[in-house]
C-alpha cells in the first residue's frame, strides 16, 4: 500500500503513441497521477476532461497530469484524441503499476477477471514522494478537483 510520505513506486508504461514513458521523466516536477477505470466510460471521460480543462492552472502551479488505466494504448489513443486530452494517458494493461499503487479493483461490474484501476489520485512532489492520496472503491465517485487544486497551490 502506498501512503503519503512514501516514495512513489516507479513505473514505465506505454503511451498512446506506443512510446514507453516513466515517472522518472518527471523528476524535479510535481505530478498528479490520476488512475481511471476505463477509457471512454462516462465518469472517466468527465474526470479526464476536467483535468484537461484545468491544465493551464495546473501547469501554472508547476504540476503535470498523467492519466493511467489498464486499457491498452489503442483504446487510450482513441479516448485521448476524442477528448482532446493534453497530457499523457498511459496503459497499464498488465495492471502492474495499478497493483504497485494498491488501487486494483478486481472483477469490475462483477465480471470475473475484468480488473480495472480504482479511481484514485496521487500527487507526487519534486523529490518523488507521495504527498496527496485519494482512492475510491466506488467507480462512479469523482475526486474532489477543488481539493486537488488547493493542495497544489499550497505545495
Amino acid at each position: 500500500m502506498v501512503n503519503v510520505g512514501q516514495k512513489a513506486p516507479p513505473f514505465t508504461l506505454v503511451d498512446t503513441e506506443l512510446k514507453m514513458r516513466s515517472l522518472d521523466e518527471f523528476k524535479g516536477k510535481k505530478v498528479v497521477l490520476s488512475f481511471f477505470v476505463a477509457a471512454s466510460s462516462p465518469v472517466c471521460t468527465k474526470e479526464m476532461c476536467t483535468f484537461r480543462d484545468e491544465w493551464n492552472e495546473i501547469s501554472k502551479l508547476g504540476a503535470h497530469v498523467i492519466g493511467i488505466s489498464n486499457d491498452g494504448p489503442f483504446a487510450n489513443k482513441a479516448f485521448a484524441e476524442a477528448q482532446h486530452l493534453n497530457f499523457p494517458v498511459l496503459g497499464d494493461y498488465k495492471s502492474k503499476t495499478i497493483r504497485d499503487y494498491d488501487v486494483l479493483m478486481p472483477d469490475l461490474l462483477h465480471v470475473k477477471g475484468y480488473d480495472a484501476a480504482k479511481r484514485s489520485v496521487f500527487i507526487v512532489d519534486e523529490a518523488g514522494t507521495v504527498v496527496y492520496k485519494w482512492v475510491s472503491d466506488n467507480p462512479l465517485l469523482e475526486p474532489n478537483y477543488q481539493e486537488i487544486m488547493d493542495f497544489l497551490k499550497k505545495k
